[in-house]
């Protein structure tokens, strides 16, 4: 019998998930309740489409090809299944008159925690990071809570999909492309792994000496050197012998990387960090994904000549250093565009403000970019397909083209602007409920003052 060894289970699934439940007991007993109403969010995952569902008279967004100043969108099965300005209808499909109204790809945010984490305050809602340097075999969507109060707040703002990664000092883990509606992690999962999330800055590490900094960057590349030689040898001895070599989890997490069926995602802002992580992913073979970008553009014909995408993690970012212009974070999408980067805009991310409670937010900071250069039309492009695009998901969504999900949204203005509602939500053909914790207390709020 071969020797199988197992690594501990990532995240909530054992000490944490009871450490959660019992606090939610405590909370609930405090204000009366009894413990197995202990709550979560109340908006019950979308059913099944049944029949088919036309959205008509609507301005019609594709992103991949031009507005549709007045047109119809059909859906059936989870699948779209036309688009035009003139679309013959089954007789038994749901008509929604949208005149007026705009018609969107669901918003993609393209890195953040959310499902990870809930309360940063209180530990054991928070289950972003596992407390080694090396983790690779860490698997965000295992620990994803379908029940998150956060993914309903993004939702009502046009979030439909997103990337979730886990956080940590150096391999942080792999990442997850999830829609936000389920029941269960599973249901909600797109593509998984999608990622190796790696904090490269940890190889630039902050130190004065040069000498001890070198030494330090040295060892960390030699450390990440020895990992992937490994996992070279033991898949290829996994696939020559596989009954006399024993099951390790990590080495096993590696091998979609070195086949590239996974990208490393490195979080590199300053030039020296992006210029590192390009250099060692073509010394060893392994597409890459750039997450962060502050000074992309300063590396713009290398990320070229590599074909190296750029996350751009958020627009709205102070200046790294003090003699940079005030807008240098708000115009970064226009200038790699310039420079003929492919990019895709993050909202507040791992680390951003207000992280994934401010996925709500994406819009917003695609809008900035269209404020500083970027147009309207490429600015949501920065959010919808061209992130599908680099998280490897374009054959499904990003896009309102026949043969893809029925992944969208109709709002009641220009999605970049605050003043806009989303009126309907539709992923893979099921609709979704828009309601929220931030909608529950504001029409709380506004009954008390109505009563007084």
């Amino acid at each position: 019998m071969k020797n199988v060894t197992f690594a501990e289970p990532i995240c909530i699934v054992g000490r944490k998930a009871i450490q959660v439940f019992l606090i939610g007991c405590l909370v609930a007993i405090s204000f009366g309740y009894p413990c197995n109403q202990a709550s979560a969010n109340d908006q019950i995952p979308g059913p099944a489409q049944t029949r088919p569902v036309a959205i008509l008279n609507a301005i019609i967004h594709r992103v991949d090809k031009p507005v549709l100043t007045s047109g119809t969108v059909l859906f059936d099965g989870g699948k779209i299944i036309a688009v035009g300005e003139k679309v013959k209808l089954p007789k038994n499909a749901t008509q929604i008159d949208a005149e007026g109204k705009h018609v969107y790809p669901g918003l993609i945010d393209s890195m953040t925690d959310l499902g990870l984490r809930e309360i940063l305050a209180v530990d054991e809602t928070d289950d972003r990071t596992e407390y080694s340097r090396e983790n690779p075999n860490a698997r965000a969507w295992v620990a994803v809570n379908p029940d998150s109060e956060l993914i309903p707040v993004a939702r009502a703002g046009g979030v439909l999909v997103a990337m979730t990664a886990p956080n940590g000092p150096w391999l942080r883990g792999q990442s997850a492309v999830i829609q936000l509606d389920g029941w269960t992690n599973q249901e909600m999962l797109i593509r998984e792994p999608a990622g190796l999330f790696v904090n490269w800055s940890a190889v630039h590490p902050n130190n004065t000496d040069d000498k001890k900094r070198r030494e330090e960057r040295e060892n960390r590349l030699r450390e990440f050197d020895q990992l992937l030689d490994k996992a070279r040898i033991y898949s290829r001895s996994r696939s020559e012998s596989p009954e006399q070599i024993s099951f390790n989890v990590k080495l096993e997490s590696l091998i979609p990387l070195l086949g590239r069926h996974m990208p490393l995602i490195a979080e590199a802002n300053s030039q020296s960090e992006i210029e590192s992580a390009v250099t060692y992913a073509s010394s060893q073979g392994l597409a890459l994904i750039i997450y962060g970008g502050y000074d992309a553009e300063q590396c713009a014909p290398l990320l070229k000549q590599h074909l190296v995408p750029v996350i751009v993690g958020s627009t709205y970012r102070l200046p790294m250093r003090r003699d940079d212009p005030y807008d240098h974070s708000y115009s970064l999408p226009a200038r790699l565009q310039q420079a003929g980067v492919s990019f895709a805009i993050g909202g507040p991310g791992m680390s951003g403000p207000g992280g994934s409670a401010s996925a709500r937010n994406l819009p917003y900071h695609a809008a900035v970019a269209s404020a500083y250069g970027l147009s309207e039309d490429d600015a949501i492009e920065a959010i919808t397909l061209s992130a599908a695009k680099i998280l490897g998901v374009d054959d499904r969504i990003g896009s309102i083209t026949e043969g893809k999900d029925a992944t969208l949204i109709i709002a009641d203005g220009n999605i970049l602007e605050t003043e806009t509602n989303v009126m309907d939500a539709y992923i893979e053909g099921r609709k979704v409920d828009l309601g929220s914790r931030h909608k529950m207390l504001n029409e709380k709020y506004l009954k008390k003052y109505s009563q007084r």
